[in-house]
């Protein structure tokens, strides 16, 4: 049973929407005492998320343009965010919006700001040689994956951006990874993903009800989180470990 609470999921669809779609830095930032998460391409916001215990505010900036998108297309958002668009004060850069969001609901409608704010600019990795594991993530992409086409310069590249996101030691050697039918890194089919899987009778994660769920997540865990992380860390760190996140 998923017993994950409704903000849990806004920060989770959020991540998977901001990632999906683009290719931006993620900024830890503050807005007054208040933690915040800043999407940014170069030095333009694109999206910032200021961080409560029980919900998130989102703030989207809109300038002249943005605002005669929003315009031609008010008559498709809630109530609630013609309020906010209508009471929110415009400055010199835009139209500062401000959206309390502690459902899906809400959080529907804040994407759509976001895309008018800016096209997404994520291109999926091409599927061609695509290789999966038994969680769903792309082992092709993967740090520890090793084959007769392994590329070693790119291993090393991966390396470097993964020593970044899980704070590893780039001295330290890489486990080898021959694929799930072959046990995983250990060669022991004891990953903890392998395990839940077979102690609920399935030979894979996604054949499970359940999936995709925390456990079948490999690596970083797409949540809102107060940490900063390159665009390119993102993508080569943490998306391929994500079921789904590139378009597989």
């Amino acid at each position: 049973m998923n017993n994950k609470t409704e903000l849990q999921k806004v920060s989770e669809e959020t991540m998977r929407f901001m990632r999906g779609k683009y290719v931006l830095d993620e900024v830890a930032g503050k807005y007054y005492d208040i933690d915040c998460l800043k999407f940014r391409q170069g030095k333009r916001t694109i999206l910032s998320i200021n961080i409560h215990k029980d919900l998130y505010d989102f703030q989207v900036i809109f300038g002249k343009s943005e605002r005669e998108k929003f315009e031609a297309r008010r008559s498709e958002f809630p109530k609630m965010i013609q309020d906010i668009y209508d009471s929110s004060q415009t400055h010199y850069d835009g139209k500062w919006m401000l959206i309390p969001v502690s459902d899906l609901e809400r959080l529907e409608a804040v994407k759509s700001l976001v895309l008018i704010k800016k096209n997404p600019n994520r291109k999926p990795f091409p599927k061609d040689r695509a290789i999966y594991s038994d969680c769903g993530m792309r082992c092709d992409l993967c740090v520890h994956y090793v084959d007769e086409n392994s590329d070693e310069a790119f291993r090393k590249k991966l390396h470097k951006h993964v020593c970044n996101v899980y704070v590893w030691n780039p001295d330290d050697t890489i486990p080898p990874c021959m694929g799930c039918e072959k046990g995983g890194i250990s060669g022991k089919f004891d990953c903890d993903q392998i395990k839940c899987a077979k102690e609920k009778g399935f030979a894979r994660c996604s054949y499970c009800a359940e999936y995709p769920c925390d456990k079948a997540t490999a690596g970083y865990p797409p949540v809102i989180k107060w940490r900063s992380l390159s665009a390119e860390d993102v993508t080569w760190a943490i998306l391929p470990y994500v079921d789904g996140q590139y378009g597989n």
